[in-house]
Order: C-alpha cells, then structure tokens, then sequence
C-alpha cells in the first residue's frame, strides 16, 4: 500500500510496479480535500511548476541526472511536459499531472483508492502523504510517535498573460540576456522603495490560535523578506544582475521575474512571490509592479501548513519508523523541502520497500551521490542541541572530494562525477536485486 498520491507517493508506487509488485494507492482526495488542491489528479504541483535548476553543476541538476538513471515517472513526467524556462526545470502542471495520472492508472497492477486513512495499516505500507497530512492520519502519527512538527510554506500567485502591459517589460534571464523564458518587470529606485514600503503595510492573513508559522528560509514570503530589510528583495528574488532594460540599455534597480505556467505561454507565476497577505492586498500591492498595474489573477498566492516528522529521532536508515516498521516513511513528510525532493525519496522508499517485500537485502543509494545525502539527511542522528530542519538538495549534503581541490568549479565537477559512478553501481545491484521492468 502506498498512501498519498503526490509527487513522492507517485514516485514510490511506480518503482514498486517496475519491481513487479500488486500496488494499492490510496488517495484522501476527494474525501479529504486540501486547502491547496485543486484537482483528483496524482501528482499534482500544488506551488510553483518549476522543479528548479536543470544545469550540470548544481546540485538539483544533478539529484535530477540520478533520478533519470534510475528510471524515475516523475523525471519522465517532466522532461515531456516542460516549458521554457532557461536553465530550470519547469512544466505546464496540468499536462504534467495527466501525464502522471495516466502512466499509473493504465498499470494492470495498480488499484487507485480513493478514501482518506486516519490509521497506519498492520501491513507494509509506503506514507507519502505529504506536508498537508490530514488531521486524522496527523493525529495517528503523534499517538505513534510522541509528537511532530511543522511549519508553512507560501504560494506565489499566477497572472494571465493577455493582462500584462508588455509595453513594459522585457525578456530574458540572469544567465542569458537573450533568453525569451523570462518577462522582466524593472523596478527604479523609487518604484522599488514604495514596493517594498506597501509590502510591509499591507494586511496578512492572519494564523489561526493552533497556528505558529515557522517558514522554510528557502521560500519565505515576499512581505516577511520586506520586512527584514530596505535591500533583502533587491538582493534575493528581485536582484537584476546580468539584465538591462533594452528600453534604456542600463541595469534596473530591481527586477520582478515572471515565469511561463503553461505551453502556450497564457499565464505567469510571479517568481519568488510566494505571500499569505489576503486576496485584496495582493490585488493592490502587486499591480504596482511596473506592467502589471492592470493584472488579472487566476491564482492568488497562499499559505499552507507542511507538516513533517523529526526524522533522524523517528526513522531508521531504511526510512521505517521505528514504532511502526511496517511503515516507509517518503517525500516532505520525511523532512525534505521541494517537489524534487519529496520525488527522489519516493524513488528510494520505493526501492527498499520492494526489496523488502522480494526478500533482496538492499542498503539505501551511498552518500556520495544526491540520492543517498538526502536519506543520510533525514535518517543521521542528532545532537540534542542540533534542531532538524527540512532541506532542499545542496552541495552541502554531500562529502567532499578526498583530494584537496581549491577551485570550486572543478571542485563541483568531482563531486558530480564520483556521485553518477557510484550511483550505476548501486543501481546495478537494485536491477540485478530486483529485475526492474524499463
């Protein structure tokens, strides 16, 4: 049984399939209807529809090269249905989670249940159910674990194109001044001080009294980063190196990025503008950005609770809990932050848990790759002043060289290289293990 039909819950239900294994996934929706939802597709993106840098050398790209060797739904999902967006990984989401869909529900040897559990099951089971686990599972989990936590994450709110002044904004990216996959809203000064002023005035939606929001800094609300500084925006999702307004041929103060959500182009995510300020407030304040004064939003930005145990108290080096073994623990709810993330330790779980369920002794992917550093991540004990928090995927997860290399680019190539040799080895013995199906 897999329970939860996002991202990692998908992952995981189709390596088990390519093991050869009877799969039953449970889905709560739409039985249980999370505030982020908005449809019964599996493997719906509930935020952005980037799945973040694709670029050899940076550590995504190179979680993303893993999980295309080893044969991931999710990786394949994506590179079919992507849209341009430079040196990122983005896709058109509805078409993504169709594509996901179909794959799973045409296996003869998946049954789709759709009901919302409040109770581990006796059997092995993969839980997938994500950063918006239901009350009743929630609750499950505290009685067999003594306790979690959790935090919140922001959604950024999406634009229809045909709103958008283009009379004043421009294309291209940091990287690539010639680029078309990004439209460009400038800032000067001045529009940018009053951007940031308002930021910190306008109204938020206020938590309720069980609520104490504690925000990934990886993806922290526009307005919560206005308010740590005049300059934080300007230097962090607003920083306009490596672009110039053609209109002017000199580099803006700042920069508001916006990013294709579909194929034909129709509708933008404001990147970096994830918010929990109310409906109003995002109508009044955003449209002050240059371009955008006459935006017509289909998607207002949002906050949701993303629910996540102390893994490295509460999992073993399997991914089980340990007061339940039975249960693999994968995606965010095992303390990683990001869709690919959440999918890679679906891939994993889904590994071990059908070499378990074979007989096949199996150790999770070595350290030295992206795969392995973040189960090391979730799974390696701490020190009792050492608080756990979610991660996306980092260099910093992984060892370093054993060779002194002081240039960091080389650096970053020797730690790729070493990762994808040592991840073919394990998967060797996972296909030998395992007689995966392609």
């Amino acid at each position: 049984m897999v329970i939860g039909g996002g991202l990692a819950g998908s992952e995981a239900a189709w390596q088990l399939l390519r093991a050869g294994l009877e799969v039953e996934l449970v889905e709560a929706r739409p039985a249980a209807l999370s505030p982020a939802h908005r449809t019964l597709l599996l493997g719906e993106l509930v935020c952005s529809n980037s799945l973040r840098s694709d670029a050899e050398g940076t550590a995504p790209g190179l979680l993303k090269a893993e999980m295309r060797r080893a044969g991931s739904l999710v990786m394949e999902a994506a590179d079919a249905t992507r849209v341009p967006a430079g040196s990122a990984l983005a896709v058109d989401r509805t078409a993504f989670a169709w594509y996901v869909t179909g794959r799973l529900l045409a296996h003869p040897r998946l049954r789709l249940r759709r009901q919302e559990l409040t109770h581990l099951p006796p059997g092995p089971c993969v839980l997938s159910s994500g950063p918006l686990t239901s009350r009743g599972m929630s609750a499950e989990l505290v009685n067999r674990v003594g306790g979690g936590l959790n935090f919140y994450d922001a959604i950024a709110p999406i634009v229809d194109g045909a709103s958008i002044d283009w009379t004043r904004v421009f294309r291209g990216a940091r990287r690539d001044p010639d680029s078309q996959d990004y439209v460009n809203c400038p800032l000067d000064r001045r529009e940018y001080d009053r951007l940031v002023e308002e930021l910190r005035k306008a109204r938020q939606v206020v938590p309720h009294s069980f609520e104490e929001p504690h925000y990934f800094e990886g993806c922290l609300p526009v307005e919560v980063m206005a308010g740590r500084g005049d300059d934080v925006l300007a230097h962090g999702p607003l920083r306009p190196v490596g672009l110039r307004d053609p209109r002017s041929g000199s580099r803006p103060h700042a920069v508001v990025q916006l990013r294709a959500e579909n194929l034909e182009g129709s509708c933008f995510n404001l990147v970096g503008f994830q918010t929990r300020l109310v409906q109003g407030e995002q109508r009044r304040v955003f449209r002050m950005i240059p371009g955008l004064e006459h935006a017509r939003f289909l998607r207002y930005g949002s906050i949701h609770r993303n629910t996540y145990l102390d893994s490295p108290r509460l999992l073993d080096g399997q991914l089980r809990l340990r007061g339940a073994p039975q249960v693999t623990v994968a995606g965010q709810l095992a303390g990683v932050e990001g869709y690919l993330e959440s999918t890679a330790l679906g891939l994993v779980a889904g590994l071990l848990s059908a070499a378990r369920l074979r007989r096949e002794p199996l150790d999770p992917p070595p350290p030295t790759t992206a795969l392995g550093a973040l189960v090391s991540h979730v799974t390696r004990p701490r020190g009792e002043r050492e608080r756990f928090e979610p991660s996306n995927i980092t260099f910093g997860l992984l060892p370093e060289p054993r060779a002194r290399i002081r240039d960091r680019r080389r650096r970053r190539e020797q730690v790729w290289s070493t990762a994808l040799e040592r991840l073919d080895v394990w998967l060797g013995q996972v296909r030998r293990r395992l007689e995966l199906a392609p």
